[in-house]
């Protein structure tokens, strides 16, 4: 049975869909079978990340029921992705997602969802469908408090919470630290990704930040997230497995303790 994990965020602008787009790719490399879905319904562009513009079935169909949702699934190569639709016009109840995908665990080892950056139907659509969740933030002061909510409503409806992901970090002093953000929010930091333009120049490039630079700082953190994640071990170069034995930092340990609680006991 696959696992499903929804990526939320109730701030625009953290880099959500990139880490979707990334994380994704990360989990693949490690043989997994993959499937992105694009929950953010009433501004979809996951697809537009990976160069899909115009499908002809999307999420939309699947849940107004005018397809099915083997139907909506495109092949990418390493991982498949469901988009949502630009121009779909009828309503459709965001709800049912759960329901409308609960046989893709079947097919997919991991289910990766995007979800609305808006704290909506949307949003709960993704929570509720969702075995996981991981919510990525900035550090800063405004994003933080969105993340804040986005923390306690997860807890509302019973979802478990994985970790934080802090994105866009440039390390300067006037930035959150991960002690203050894991403090406010009352949440493990599981991975820390440092600002790059090259995130960008992937996005003009339509492919995932992890294989556009896969030796950047960027993505070994997504490829030790993802594995943490779902249970494996990853092995960098024999300097930086060094230099991480001898003084790990805080998401390293946080990875540690999560693939210990879930996978050893």
């Amino acid at each position: 049975m696959g696992e499903v994990i929804g990526i939320v965020s109730l701030k625009g602008g953290v880099g959500k869909t990139s880490t979707v787009v990334s994380l994704g790719a990360a989990i693949a490399t490690f043989g997994k079978k993959v499937l992105l879905i694009d929950g953010n319904l009433s501004a979809p562009n996951l697809g537009l990340h990976l160069n899909i513009v115009d499908p002809e079935v999307t999420l939309h169909e699947v849940l107004a029921r005018k397809a099915k949702v083997k139907d909506s699934i495109q092949k990418m190569g390493e991982f498949d992705l469901i988009p949502a639709s630009l121009i779909f016009r009828e309503k459709v109840n965001p709800l049912k997602l759960k329901d409308r995908i609960k046989s893709l665990k079947n097919k997919y080892d991991y289910v990766i969802i995007d979800s609305s950056p808006s704290l909506n139907d949307e949003t709960l659509g993704v929570m509720l469908a969702s075995d996981g969740i991981l919510v990525v933030t900035t550090p800063d002061h405004p994003t933080l408090s969105t993340t804040i909510k986005a923390v306690n409503h997860s807890k509302k409806r019973g979802t478990k919470i994985n970790g934080l992901i802090l994105n866009r970090v440039h390390n300067k002093k006037f930035e959150l630290s991960l002690k203050d953000v894991e403090k406010t929010s009352g949440v493990p930091v599981m991975a820390v990704v440092p600002h790059d333009t090259d995130v960008l120049e992937a996005l003009s490039k339509f492919k995932p930040f992890t294989k556009y630079k896969p030796k950047s700082a960027g993505a070994e953190e997504y490829l030790r997230l993802a594995a943490a994640l779902i249970g494996e071990k990853y092995k960098p170069v024999k300097i930086k497995r060094l230099m991480k034995w001898i003084n790990p930092k805080k998401q390293d340990i946080n990875r540690t303790v999560f693939y210990r609680e879930v996978f050893e006991n």
